[in-house]
C-alpha cells in the first residue's frame, strides 16, 4: 500500500515500506524498505538479498560523522524527528549534505509539522512525511510562504546578507 508525501515539493506517491524492528518477514516486504539503523546493522546482508533498494531510519541522536561509512551507499537516509522542537535531525542533514557529500534521498519523519517545511528544504530534505494530523497541501504551500532567509544552508543559496553586501559592492 502506498502513500502520499511531500517528495522535491511536490505531493508525490511513496513506494517505501517501513520495517519495524523485529517485525514483519523482510522476504515479503516488497522491492524497497527502510529499516532501523539498529535492524540495518544486524540484519544487513539478509535485508540487501531480499530487497532492490534498502533505506535506514536514523535517530536524531546518532553521530552521523561516525556512523555514515556504514550508510553512505543507501540510496535512502531517513532522519527521525521525535518531537518538531528538537531539530538535531536538520543538522544532521546539513553535514550529511553539505560535509559529507551524501547525494540519495535524505526524508524527514516523526513529530513533522507544517511550521518545519521551509526549514527542512534549506537544510537538505528532499522528502517530508508529515505527521498525521498535518495537510499535505498545507505543507507543500509552506515551502513557498518563505523568500529570503538570513542564514547559509545546505540549499546552496546565498543568504539575504551576503546578496546585499555583494549587490553594494558591485554599485560601488
Amino acid at each position: 500500500m502506498t502513500m502520499t508525501i511531500l517528495r522535491d515539493g511536490e505531493l508525490a506517491q511513496d513506494h517505501w515500506t517501513v520495517l519495524e524492528d523485529g517485525v514483519g518477514d523482510i522476504a515479503s516486504a516488497g522491492n524497497r524498505v527502510i529499516v532501523t539503523l539498529t535492524r540495518w546493522r544486524a540484519e544487513r546482508e539478509a535485508l540487501l538479498a531480499a530487497h532492490a533498494a534498502v533505506g535506514v531510519l536514523v535517530p536524531n541522536t546518532a553521530d552521523i560523522e561516525a556512523i555514515y561509512p556504514g550508510i553512505r551507499d543507501r540510496p535512502l537516509i531517513a532522519l527521525q524527528f521525535p518531537a518538531f522542537t528538537d531539530g538535531r535531525a536538520l543538522s544532521q542533514a546539513v553535514v550529511l549534505r553539505k560535509r559529507l557529500g551524501f547525494r540519495g534521498e535524505l526524508r524527514a519523519v516523526g513529530d513533522v509539522i507544517r511550521d518545519l517545511v521551509f526549514w527542512l528544504g534549506r537544510c537538505g530534505f528532499d522528502s517530508i512525511v508529515p505527521r498525521k494530523d498535518q495537510s499535505l497541501e498545507g505543507c507543500r504551500a509552506a515551502l513557498a510562504e518563505l523568500t529570503v532567509a538570513y542564514q547559509a544552508a545546505a540549499d546552496e543559496h546565498a543568504p539575504v546578507w551576503i546578496r546585499r553586501r555583494t549587490a553594494r559592492a558591485a554599485a560601488h
